[in-house]
Parts: structure tokens; sequence; C-alpha cells
């Protein structure tokens, strides 16, 4: 079941990239990335079993990211992969400050919310300090390295090396410092070392599925 489902969600998320950017051009990219980048850092908080291993959920909507800047990349140039992973910034700050402000209200006897609510963001402040620094460092790498591969391999027949050479050290860079910045002291070093190694095997996976779907963005 899990498993039909995170190829379900990868399939949705790759196709709404394509939509968004079809619809809306580079705009509709920015976008994906600010909701991508807060969507993924509410849904790391679930740990689930895939494929027999244990994994946090929110990797393909983050990885979903990567493949907005590397298409901005492509198409735009560096400086609008940046003003992208800038944005994603802005986008993470802001939940983190407005959920955090809302917690402080005193519920009315009649609310059934702060609970729930209290045990997911309790937990972002933290969360989103790994992964604002994980991000910085990954995304960051990403749009370099892919600019610098495009210098050297500028054929768009190279597109697949330019994406993979890019995003598979920038995920494991941010695999890395945000599962221990995360999550070290939360769990077990036994099982954040799980989670290094599962979740970079699936970031792995969903890095090779996006390549068509760059290949379909860069469509001229």
């Amino acid at each position: 079941m899990n498993e039909s489902l995170w190829f379900l969600m990868m399939a949705l998320n790759f196709g709404g990239i394509l939509l968004v950017y079809r619809l809306f051009s580079k705009t509709g990219l920015y976008v994906w990335i600010a909701v991508s980048v807060i969507v993924a850092n509410i849904q790391v908080v679930k740990s689930v079993e895939l494929f027999g291993l244990t994994a946090t959920l929110g990797n393909i909507v983050y990885a979903s990211s990567f493949l907005a800047t590397d298409i901005l990349s492509e198409r735009h140039g560096r400086s609008a992969a940046r003003r992208g992973v800038y944005l994603g910034f802005v986008a993470l700050i802001s939940m983190t400050v407005l959920m955090t402000i809302a917690l402080l209200f005193r519920p009315s006897d009649e609310d059934f919310a702060q609970d729930a609510l209290e045990r997911i963001f309790r937990m972002v402040p933290r969360i989103t300090l790994a992964s604002l620094f994980a991000y910085a460092v990954s995304q960051l790498h990403d749009v370099w390295a892919f600019e610098r591969w495009k210098r050297l391999l500028p054929q768009r027949r190279y597109l697949w090396v330019r994406n993979n050479a890019s995003t598979l050290v920038s995920q494991l860079i941010d695999t890395i410092v945000f599962t221990f910045a995360a999550f070290l002291g939360v769990f077990e070093l036994n099982v954040v070392l799980e989670i290094v190694v599962t979740t970079y095997l699936f970031k792995l996976i969903v890095a090779v599925f996006d390549t068509p779907f760059l290949y379909l963005a860069s469509r001229k």
C-alpha cells in the first residue's frame, strides 16, 4: 500500500511541475518551490515503512524542488534558479513564524485542533533550522553544479548528465546535513543512520525518474 502511494505521489509531483510550468512559466515553478518546501517540512515528521525500510515522508515533495530549480537553470538561467532558492527560504521561514505565533493563542473550550497542531508544529522550528541550513548548502550547490555541467556539456543530449550529476551530489549533502541536524537526539543513532541511507536511496530513485520530466519541460 505505502509503495503504491509513494509512486503515485511521485507521478503527481512531477506531473504537477509540468502543469504549472506550462500554465504559468517560471512563476509557476517559483510557487511550486515555495509550496514544496513547506509541505515537505510538515510531511517529514511522519515515519513510514517503504519496501521494508524505515523512511520519512517529504522526500518526493522536497526532491521536486530540485527538479524545479534545474528547469529554471536550463530554461531561464542561473539567476532565475537562485531566485527560486531564495523564495523557498522566505516561504519556509514565514510558515514557521506564523505557525509558532498561532500556537501561542489560547484555544477556546470548543477547540479540537490545538493538540494536533502542537504535536506537528512544535517540532517544526528545529526541523526548519535544519532544513534551512541543508537547503542553503544543497540547493545553491545544485544551481552551481548544474550551471558548471551545462558549460562543460552544453548539448541537449547531455541534459541527463547535468541533471543527475548536480542533483545526486546535492541530495547527498542535503540528506546528511538535514537528518543529523533534525533527528539526532530525537531517534537513536542507528535509526538516524538508517534514515540517512534510506532517504538518500529513495532520492536516488526520484532523481532517476525526474530526468524524463526535465527533458519534457526543456523542450523549445
